[in-house]
């Protein structure tokens, strides 16, 4: 297992690319599943999560090969409409194979997700849709059992907006028999991205993009070479990086239109910040202005960002700033930790109240993959030394995130221990 030691104190400036989506990845993976053949996921990042995808679907027989950025995946041969407890537990994402896999053979028996350890993240949304479109869903020991001949569209409302639930009806629906509608659909990027490359296989969608999907169900699909799209959490996360050091970056392969509300945020701290049309530069030369922020769905602050976004304020030596979480009310699982950097925050219900502190470095453990980040971050600019043990979360979503901080003027060194 393997830690990081952060020398704390060095201005961030020079250049960073930012590598495809680990969420748009998970969600247009599973949709290979639709149709037999060869697909090329080009830009896609190398991740722990992608790997775990990537497990799983070769425990059904697809053969996934990442080669550079490229993914190389070959569904023709699959064996298997199951997707087991010891991979499915790894990773919530890998409940996305549920919709296809019923969608085109008519049976899926997929686990119950495991994944984060903070919050309920329920799965009815998903089931009560599949239901909706005319599976038969049973439960048995941790496992969902779903069952139809074959799909019918259908009119669902998502009583609360999910990208999962989206994204797994979503490609249920493309092969059902006549048309879906979606109400209250998520927005997301990701989820228009996986809209867009089942369009490419054949899928008939309207509205994409809106919170209402329109699907005419087709009787096959064929496979494609998609590009994935830039990882907008991981652009947000080196933005913030930037500010947090008083830096000067410029991050290269994004999508600024993803990022508006976070860039909108940044501004108002005192960031001075340009985009064109793949590239975003920020220079901060200040303590940053206190600013409070909601989490919210699309087009929003991500709660993704939340963690890093708290660290961020801590930098302020100007008054508190608040946090108020909506969407995963249980996500501060790394304010105890911080604290043991100097951070002084306080955490009513779902608000946390920041106050400007000054850091220093200490021993401190991630819990998930976004609380991870934040640790990260918060020793960029402590005093000393900090060492952030279980990064294997940070692997989950950050392709080489000391390489790419270090090449812009971080100290961060990876070593291996045997702490758990």
């Amino acid at each position: 297992m393997d830690k990081l030691v952060i020398e704390g104190g060095h201005r961030l400036k020079g250049t960073i690319p930012i590598s495809g989506s680990k969420n748009g990845s998970l969600a247009i993976m599973p949709a290979t599943l639709l149709a037999s053949g060869v697909y090329t996921l080009h830009n896609t990042p190398n991740l722990r999560d992608v790997w775990t995808m990537s497990r799983l679907l070769g425990s059904m027989g697809v053969h996934c090969d990442l080669n550079g950025d490229d993914l190389f995946i070959d569904s023709s041969n699959i064996t298997s409409q199951e997707a087991p407890y010891e991979l499915v537990k790894k990773m919530r994402a890998s409940f996305y194979v549920l919709g296809p896999l019923l969608s085109r053979y008519g049976y899926a028996k997929v686990s119950l997700p495991g994944g984060c350890a903070w919050g309920p993240r329920p799965v009815d949304l998903h089931l009560k849709g599949l239901e909706k479109l005319g599976a038969k869903i049973e439960l048995d020991n941790g496992y969902v059992i779903a069952k139809a001949d074959r799909l019918h569209g259908a009119r669902f409302h998502f009583d609360v907006s999910s990208v999962g639930a989206t994204g797994n009806l979503l490609m249920a629906a493309v092969l059902a028999k006549g048309n879906t509608i979606l109400t209250n659909a998520a927005t997301e990027p990701e989820i228009t991205a996986l809209a867009r490359m089942l369009v490419k296989m054949g899928a008939k969608i309207e509205n994409i993009g809106t919170n209402q999907l329109e699907i005419e169900g087709v009787d096959e699909l064929k496979p494609v070479d998609e590009t994935t799209i830039p990882d907008r959490i991981e652009a947000a996360t080196y933005l913030i990086a930037g500010a947090m050091t008083k830096g000067k970056i410029e991050l290269t392969n994004t999508n600024p239109y993803h990022l508006s509300a976070i860039i909108a945020k940044l501004e108002e701290t005192g960031c001075q910040i340009d985009v064109n049309s793949s590239n975003i530069s920020l220079e901060m030369d200040q303590a940053p202005i206190p600013v409070d922020i909601t989490t919210n769905i699309y087009p929003g602050i991500p709660t993704d960002i939340q963690a890093q976004w708290m660290s961020y304020m801590l930098c302020s030596e100007n008054g508190s700033s608040k946090i108020t979480e909506t969407i995963y009310t249980d996500r501060f699982k790394h304010v105890p930790e911080l604290a043991r950097l100097g951070a002084q925050i306080e955490i009513l219900d779902s608000t946390a109240i920041i106050n400007g502190s000054s850091l220093k470095g200490a021993t401190v453990m991630s819990s998930d993959l976004r609380a991870s980040a934040s640790l990260v971050l918060s020793a960029l600019v402590a005093s000393g030394k900090t060492e952030v043990l279980r990064v294997y979360h940070l692997d989950r979503g950050y392709q080489g995130i000391e390489m790419k901080l270090n090449a812009v003027g971080a100290n961060i060194k990876r070593v291996k221990t045997d702490t758990i």
